[in-house]
């Protein structure tokens, strides 16, 4: 029993390590955002690969100005989730099992993609300003992980 239990700690331990460089790599990525106010980034990895990445921004196209003169972000900005998800829908790979790595906690709207593409987990850094995403994966069996600063 105890050598099972060694081997599980190995894999979570593992898993950690991973999951805090997949983190890191998101936090690199949010640097590509042209928002002022808050700048994003995610990761979806599957089969320890990177199938997809995205940051907040607007669509393409478009002016990469994400805030009016008010300082409101426009409707039309992408969030980060939503831009890896629609940049894997559009590839050859699929996104069914996959683990989402994106610096803020998804919105409600992201929630429901995240379900919908299959994403088994999703890990973030922080929390949005309010769970009702979180709370809508939880609902559907999606793992969620919240790790913090010091643990990256």
């Amino acid at each position: 029993m105890a050598q099972n239990e060694d081997k599980e700690k190995q894999r979570t331990d593992k898993q950690m390590k991973l999951d805090c460089r997949y983190m890191r790599m998101a936090r690199i990525w949010a640097e590509n955002s042209y928002c002022l106010r808050r700048k994003v980034g995610a990761l979806l990895v599957k089969d320890k690969m990177i199938i997809s990445d995205g940051y907040n921004g607007t669509p393409s196209g478009f002016e990469n100005v994400c805030e009016d003169e008010n300082d409101h972000t426009k409707p039309y900005v992408l969030h980060a989730e939503a831009n890896a998800i629609t940049k894997v829908a559009r590839s050859n790979n699929s996104s069914e099992g996959a683990t989402l790595y994106v610096t803020s906690s998804p919105c409600i709207e992201c929630a429901k993609l995240i379900i919908q593409a299959g994403i088994r987990r999703v890990v973030f850094s922080e929390y949005y300003r309010d769970t009702d995403g979180i709370d809508l994966l939880n609902r559907a069996g999606i793992e969620t992980l919240l790790i913090g600063p010091l643990q990256q």
